[in-house]
Parts: C-alpha cells; structure tokens; sequence
C-alpha cells in the first residue's frame, strides 16, 4: 500500500513553521546552532518516500555516523518486509505461501501484530492484502473475505506459514517497528536530542533552545492545512487517513479496510495515536481507524502511555486527556 504522509515537521524555532525539509535523500546538511551544537540532517529513500533523521550534536563525525546508521536500520526493516521488492521476505511468503528460516525482526513483527489484533478484536489484521488488491482494481472486496484471518498466520523460529491464496502487509506496523530501531540506534551513539521520521515519528529530547520538537498534524480535507500542533514528549506518533490511498472522490472507499465486512470504515477521517513504542502507535492508528472514535478511547484508556486524536468524517474531533500539545 502507498504509505501516508501526513505531518509536516516543524524545528520549534521561534512560533510554529512548517521548518526546513529534509535534504535530499542520500546526502547530509548541518546548521550552526547557539552554545557549540549544530543541527544535523540526514535523508534516505524507505517505504516507497523520503525517511529521514535530525539531530544536534556538537561532534560532526558522531552525529554523522549516527545518522547513517538509524536510517540503515529503517531501510533494513523496508528491505525484509516490502511488499514491492520481489526479494524481501514478506513478499517471498506471500509468494510461495511459506517462508522458511525467517529473520527475527520479521517474527518479532508478526507477535506484535497478533497481540494487537487480539487487543481490537480484529480491527488489526495484517491479513487484509487481498482486500487491497481487489479494491485498487476496483473489484468487489467482498470476494476475498475467506483468504482473512490473522489467527491462521502460523509462525515460528523456523517457518511462517500461510493458507492457500492468503496474503499479509505489513505495512500498517512494520514503519513504526522501524522507528524504534532507528531510535535505538541513535540512543546507542549518545545522541540525546533528534527527530526521527520513517514515516512515523519519534523524538529524543529536546530541539534547540530547549523547545520540543513539534509536528504539525495534516488536516484531513485540505491538503496543505494543519488541524493541531503536538510537543512531542518522548513518545512515538503514527496516523492513518482516509485520504492517503482514495478509491473514491469521497474518501468513502479508500486504503483501510475492515477485517469483518471487507469495507473501508466510515467513521473516521483520521486518527493520530500516541505510544511509548512506534510499532504500537503504528498499528493502534490503523486499529482504530476501523473500531471507531468510542472504541479506540476504551482501548488507549486501558494500555499505559496511549493517547490518541480522532477527527470524525464529520470534522469532529475527539482526543484522550493525555494527548499532547503545543505549548
């Protein structure tokens, strides 16, 4: 599926601007900062768009070669599980229907998704890749119901196993699994302040002049609008609209579907999640998309560290009580 992209980063330098982009994918920029830091920048090509790191640091060759590695650790992560590389392992089981020796990140993964679908009854399930082919054909989803079910992804150290004509993605979790990766990776060079963007986001400490760095939310029915501004406080942040992948002029048909009726849901327009973890933010977004504004606040109110922002097709929001904001 094409992956959404859905904030703007902003640097917290001075009031709230959509701050400079990334640079281009592949190379590296640096500004010279107050009190000896620099800000540095780093960009790559992941998940079919533009991955990227910022960071402060006074020590060029550190922060570069911390860059270099948090966006190898992404690519990585888009290397194994991308649906459009022949090559990768998601694609190779979706193939063959079976995947032999499978690396741990992958089965790493695929726990976290069963836990997740367990946890919303369904609403995640990474079962749903024959929904998508149907749909961006034009074709009635209803046909392909009998290929869902995420209990019936069988998985262990040695094999991963699918029923005949069943096919997963991975894409509704596997670029928040890849946030936190390159996090760690940032972490273990002793960087202390960055903003990471593999499609998802996450921080570490602050931006310059002791500010949090912040996002801007995209407004989903204009393109270049923003709807809320977050600080990010340490937690990851991941979204899913409507409007990244539209089978229909309005947003009735699009990208997400639910599991049950193989239908995109219709309540929702957009949902924003917060969570100690980019792999969890990541599915919940997608998660809630399908149970709805009601469900998802019961959810996020039951697991530590989960907030969330909900804007209704209606234009309507609703949030949890811990979801951040600007200040």
């Amino acid at each position: 599926m094409q992956r959404r992209r859905f904030m703007q980063t902003a640097m917290g330098l001075g009031a709230l601007a959509l701050a400079a982009p990334l640079p281009r994918a592949g190379t590296l920029s640096r500004s010279e900062l107050p009190g000896g830091m620099r800000l540095y920048a780093g960009a790559d090509l992941a998940f079919g768009t533009v991955i990227g790191v910022k960071l402060l640091h006074a020590d060029g060759k550190i922060a570069e070669r911390a860059i270099a590695e948090a966006l190898a650790e992404a690519k990585r992560i888009d290397a194994l599980m991308s649906l459009y590389r022949p090559d990768s392992q998601v694609a190779r089981l979706n193939r063959d229907g079976a995947l032999d020796t499978p690396d741990r990140h992958l089965l790493t993964v695929l726990d976290t998704a069963r836990d997740v679908s367990a946890l919303t009854d369904g609403a995640f399930d990474i079962t749903v890749q024959p929904l998508w082919h149907l749909a961006s054909q034009g074709r009635a989803t209803k046909d392909a119901l009998p290929l869902l079910g995420w209990r019936r992804v069988r998985s262990d150290t040695r094999r991963i196993a699918l029923d005949a004509g069943m096919a997963i993605t991975l894409n509704g979790i596997a670029q928040g699994y890849a946030l936190d990766l390159a996090r760690a990776a940032l972490a273990a060079r002793g960087i202390r302040h960055a903003l990471i963007d593999t499609g998802e986001f996450g921080s570490l400490g602050r931006a310059d002049g002791g500010r949090p760095w912040t996002l801007g939310v995209r407004d989903p029915r204009r393109e270049d609008g923003i709807l809320d501004t977050l600080a990010l406080d340490g937690r990851s942040i991941a979204t899913s609209g409507d409007y990244a992948t539209a089978f229909s002029a309005d947003f009735a048909r699009h990208h997400i579907f639910d599991p049950a009726t193989g239908a995109s849901p219709l309540e929702l327009a957009e949902t924003v999640v917060a969570a100690p973890y980019g792999i969890l933010a990541d599915a919940l977004s997608t998660a809630f998309m399908v149970t709805g504004h009601r469900r998802a606040l019961e959810i996020a109110a039951t697991l530590p560290g989960v907030d969330v922002l909900l804007v209704g097709k209606d234009g309507r929001i609703a949030r949890s009580k811990g979801m951040m904001h600007s200040t």
